[in-house]
């Protein structure tokens, strides 16, 4: 089965002795594309320096929720310099946590707003975040709401990206009618090994909503691992099990599943040079 790992953070600390060896693993498991999304400037910079050695990585540059309120106007200018970079591919990971609400609520709105924005005027995808507080909903509303007001259901974004998807909603999770609101702009998807937890069960019925261009697949390394991955650090070769996984919720032969999943990853990251 061909295989992509739409968002792993091989930036991470967690890395640092062994990145070779696990990127690697995952080639070897059939993990064709990486993206690796940043969080700040300095895993933005870490980020770049792995595409630099590894051909078959991505990056995206972006300022998290959880960093909102640390990055002012002066560090953003270095953001919009670099996601000109074209082994930039995407602009995240952003977006919406109320959960842990490191940062607060309007700091998140005041950096997903220029986030959004770099996206849109750069014609890079949005590598979206959000999370509530268990049993709650206002992030996910919110990010909707955000969404909308940048124009992200419009057709002058829609034109801007050429049809392909403007935002991904990362490790989805959160209410069907959610996920419908998301399919409905025309964005995207992707799935990670959070689908397997007991109160995930809308996400079996989001990846159904799917047409195959807009869904996307990933492990979120090192964090979220899957049932069959290890439980201490989980890496891109195990996104194998969320793509059985979708495949298997879509009725879909695994091989066929898997081509599509490529596909719709180069449509969502162009790159180019990408053969």
């Amino acid at each position: 089965m061909r295989l992509v790992d739409s968002h792993c953070h091989l930036q991470a600390d967690r890395f640092t002795a062994d990145v070779e060896l696990v990127i690697e693993g995952a080639r070897l498991a059939g993990v064709e594309r990486m993206l690796v999304p940043a969080w700040d400037r300095s895993s933005a910079e870490a980020a770049l320096a792995l595409a630099d050695r590894f051909p078959l990585l991505d990056t995206a540059v972006g300022v998290h929720p959880h960093d909102a309120s640390s990055v002012d106007e002066a560090a953003w200018e270095w953001f919009v310099a670099t996601a000109a970079d074209e082994r930039v591919v995407a602009i995240g990971e952003t977006g919406l946590d109320y959960d842990r609400a490191y940062s607060p609520v309007e700091d998140q709105l005041v950096n997903l707003r220029r986030n959004l924005a770099l996206a849109v005027a750069t014609s890079k995808p949005a590598i979206l975040h959000c999370r509530s507080a268990p049993g709650r909903r206002d992030a996910q509303d919110a990010l909707v709401g955000e969404l909308r007001a940048a124009g992200f259901d419009g057709p002058a974004v829609r034109a801007r990206f050429g049809g392909r998807p403007a935002a991904v909603i990362h490790s989805y999770s959160g209410p069907v009618d959610y996920a419908a609101a998301i399919v409905e702009m025309g964005l995207a998807l992707s799935f990670s090994g959070l689908v397997f937890r007991r109160d995930e069960g809308p996400s079996a019925e989001a990846v159904c909503l799917l047409s195959a261009d807009r869904l996307l697949v990933e492990t979120d390394s090192p964090f979220l691992s899957a049932p069959g991955a290890p439980r201490t650090r989980n890496e891109p070769e195990w996104v194998a099990i969320v793509a059985r996984w979708a495949a298997a919720r879509r009725g879909e032969d695994p091989d066929g599943a898997g081509e599509r999943l490529v596909v719709a990853y180069d449509r969502a990251f162009p790159r180019p040079g990408r053969s």
